[in-house]
């Protein structure tokens, strides 16, 4: 697929992900349960499809990528941990707290995303740019 393409796929579901967060405020809590249960079903089947990825072309990768998804999957680990930690808390203090840290933790994962684009739009150009240089070089 096309890096352009690519992009585009990133875009579409990055919409479909803002029109999810506007609707959950209108769901039923089992349905939003139910979309809970489902969203981390969805990114970890995305996360390993993006590390057999990684490891089934790894010498088309730099080693500073499988660095950053193995610090990933750690962060990931601890991050989903803490969630379920949070929902054993039974009394309403715990519970605003944890409501409190949980939109924290989704404010940090939405700015994480965004540093992701933006290193991701550096990735795209910087491999324009160096087709380019490749393409001067075989003219020469």
């Amino acid at each position: 697929m096309a890096l352009s393409d690519q992009l585009t796929k990133l875009a579409a579901r990055a919409k479909e992900l803002e029109d999810r967060a506007a609707a959950s405020k209108t769901k039923g809590k089992s349905d939003l349960e139910q979309d809970v249960k489902n969203a981390r079903e969805s990114a970890q089947a995305q996360a390993d499809s993006l590390r057999k990825t990684a490891q089934a072309g790894h010498s088309q990768i730099s080693a500073w990528w499988d660095g950053v998804q193995r610090s990933w999957d750690s962060n990931v680990a601890s991050i989903r941990k803490n969630v379920d930690d949070r929902k054993a808390a039974h009394d309403r203090k715990s519970a605003d707290r944890a409501a409190s840290q949980a939109d924290d933790d989704a404010a940090f994962a939405i700015d994480y995303a965004y540093a992701a684009l933006e290193e991701a739009e550096y990735a795209v150009l910087d491999a324009e740019l160096a087709h380019m240089e490749a393409d001067e070089l075989a003219d020469a």
